[in-house]
């Protein structure tokens, strides 16, 4: 059944605490990619790249 227009719509309240996913591009830890080293590598359309933190701290990618 359709709500009748510019009726609002009723929204199920949850209790749940757990925080809800945010809006627009996935977001990854730095510390999740790299763990304990300091270079990864990525794959990307048969290329590889490498991720790498540099000494100070910085993020540097490179063909």
């Amino acid at each position: 059944m359709k709500n009748p227009p510019n009726q609002p719509i009723a929204r199920s309240q949850t209790t749940d605490a757990s925080p809800e996913l945010p809006q627009g591009r996935p977001r990854l830890s730095s510390q999740l990619l790299f763990g304990t080293q300091n270079e990864i590598v990525i794959e990307h359309q048969g290329d590889e790249y490498r991720l790498r933190i540099t000494s100070n701290g910085k993020l540097i990618l490179t063909k």
